[in-house]
């Protein structure tokens, strides 16, 4: 039996469809805070439990009977993600779980500039020191969140980043896949597997993939960090959201992000989507409503 948290959200609602087109749903647990919006699983017949993160007894209930459990990273804005995830790995010890596997991010390190890396790799030493057999996921850097962070290029025609520097931008979906061929397979991955798309192009090569998608010259800028965010603020992004994303750039331009793998590929059996299929899809919703009004007029 597998178990996958965070069932409800994107990443983990993904990885249960793809289970389920090679299992039967009995054997597949979707936990969420809240069950009822889990309704859709359990209609399918997957086995839906209440887990959360800050309620030990309810994840030691979840997990009960489970060979596998996916440890999707905690997003609880309000709770301590390290002490979250603390509980969860000792739940998962306590309900004699067979192997945990953790959903990290690649530059998982002590040191990275960007926070949740910081979450990952701490993590990832409680997993180490748990006595569980143990995997951690580190997923390349969401590829659907690139077109935003970059400012409205759509429109401007301009990239504006406080730094740049190479980025392994990979598609949510491909990993959602990627995780649940890890969870299928009758070889065990141990300790970190880096899941990334097949190149990390800086964000001066994204302002080029860019062009050549929308048929027109797309610069980059880089501005001063307090320039930039001052800039959001201005736009009417909360201040610490802005120094959040911040550190995505640091820690692209330390190289945080540069590394990738073919695993993912592999794992898939097809290239994995690139930043340029991102910047095409962005384009494509950017230009969706002009396009239908323009038709509507033609009609």
């Amino acid at each position: 039996m597998i178990v996958v948290t965070g069932s409800t959200g994107a990443l983990g609602g993904a990885v249960v469809d793809r289970l389920l087109e090679h299992l039967p749903p009995e054997q597949v647990v979707a936990t969420a805070r809240d069950p009822r919006r889990a309704a859709h699983l359990s209609g399918r017949g997957v086995v839906v439990r209440h887990a959360d993160y800050g309620d030990p007894a309810s994840l030691r209930t979840a997990f009960a009977g489970a060979e596998q459990v996916l440890l999707v990273s905690s997003n609880d804005p309000t709770g301590d993600p390290v002490e979250q995830h603390r509980a969860a790995i000792d739940a998962a010890r306590q309900a004699g779980v067979g192997r945990v596997l953790y959903t990290s991010h690649q530059g998982a390190a002590p040191d990275s500039p960007f926070v949740p890396a910081r979450t990952h790799h701490a993590t990832e030493q409680l997993l180490e020191t748990s006595g569980l057999a143990w995997t951690s996921l580190r997923n390349g850097l969401y590829a659907h969140t690139l077109p935003a962070v970059v400012g409205p290029w759509t429109t401007t025609g301009v990239m504006t980043v406080p730094a740049d520097g190479p980025v392994s931008w990979t598609s949510r979906d491909d990993l959602a896949v990627g995780a649940a061929e890890v969870l299928l397979s009758t070889r065990p991955y141990d300790g970190v597997v880096t899941l990334t798309a097949g190149a990390a192009p800086t964000f001066t090569d994204a302002a080029e993939q860019a062009a050549a998608v929308v048929g027109h010259p797309v610069r980059l800028e880089v501005v001063d960090e307090e320039t930039w965010v001052a800039a959001l603020v201005a736009a009417g992004q909360p201040e610490m959201r802005a120094r959040f994303t911040l550190g995505i750039f640091r820690a692209a331009a330390g190289g945080f992000f540069a590394g990738t793998d073919p695993l993912l590929g592999r794992l898939l059996g097809h290239e994995p989507a690139t930043a340029a299929d991102a910047l095409t899809a962005a384009t494509a919703a950017a230009a969706g409503p002009r396009a239908g009004a323009t038709a509507a007029a033609g009609r």
